[in-house]
């Protein structure tokens, strides 16, 4: 399996961005640039997206090969990037020296929903090999969960290096319904934990809460106020207000 894509800059104790679906790491540089100053910060193209478009790989060994590439930091992941930053801490644990989850989820708990979700993104996929990237991408940006997020801070044409066939490996092997329950699991975790949500989402704050607190002690929930789903880019500010103070208190 070739190696993930990952850029480094910046030098410090290092942070690792992943980034959300239809992105690149890329997506990550309006927030990593500022990190830069003191960190050294590594952005990945995670499978199926970007410079990684043609590695077709499921979350666990997704997970490991963004181990591999990014090496002992702290994680941070956005949406699908949180799973794949979950999944890095439970698969990889000698990687994760700390873990900030931005909008995002242990998974789906019911069977029969799981298996439904799997059905409505292997139909997602089939869509964009019908009708190419671009039109998804406008389609995907122009769902209510996006409502918040302006135009600069969506970056399209940023997401219009994806390839058809990469992002739809992403959704059927690495897609919200592939991810099994790991609720129970999350107490394993025994580093330094940031959970994030925007303000104006109300399904991941709720979710973002439930991570916290299966997490436990070691887990700090925050919300980024005046933001939507993609709380880091609609808010950067504000984000960063939370995050470095976070990884100051901690060493990281």
């Amino acid at each position: 399996m070739p190696s993930l894509p990952a850029r480094r800059i910046g030098d410090g104790p290092r942070l690792a961005l992943v980034h959300g679906f239809t992105q690149t790491g890329g997506s990550w540089d309006p927030v990593a640039t500022i990190l830069a100053a003191d960190h050294e910060v590594v952005t990945v193209d995670a499978p199926g997206h970007g410079a990684a478009s043609a590695i077709e790989t499921g979350l666990v060994q997704g997970a490991e090969l963004l181990a591999e590439a990014a090496g002992a930091a702290t994680y941070v992941g956005y949406s699908m990037g949180g799973r794949y930053c979950l999944h890095t801490a439970l698969y990889a644990p000698d990687a994760v020296l700390g873990l900030v989850l931005v909008s995002a989820t242990g998974g789906i708990d019911d069977a029969d929903e799981r298996a439904a979700r799997r059905a409505a993104d292997e139909r997602l996929a089939d869509r964009i090999g019908e009708i190419g990237v671009a039109a998804f991408v406008d389609e995907w940006l122009a769902q209510p969960l996006f409502a918040t997020l302006d135009a600069a801070a969506a970056d399209r044409d940023g997401r219009l290096v994806n390839t058809a066939q990469g992002l739809a490996s992403s959704l059927r092997l690495a897609g919200t319904g592939t991810q099994l329950a790991l609720w129970d699991d999350l107490a394993d975790i025994d580093v330094p934990v940031l959970v994030l949500a925007g303000e104006l989402d109300a399904k991941f704050r709720a979710a973002g809460e439930r991570l916290a607190a299966a997490i436990g002690p070691n887990a700090t929930y925050a919300v980024v106020p005046g933001a939507g789903h993609t709380a880091h880019l609609e808010q950067p500010d504000a984000f960063l207000a939370i995050l470095r103070p976070w990884l100051a208190t901690h060493g990281l």
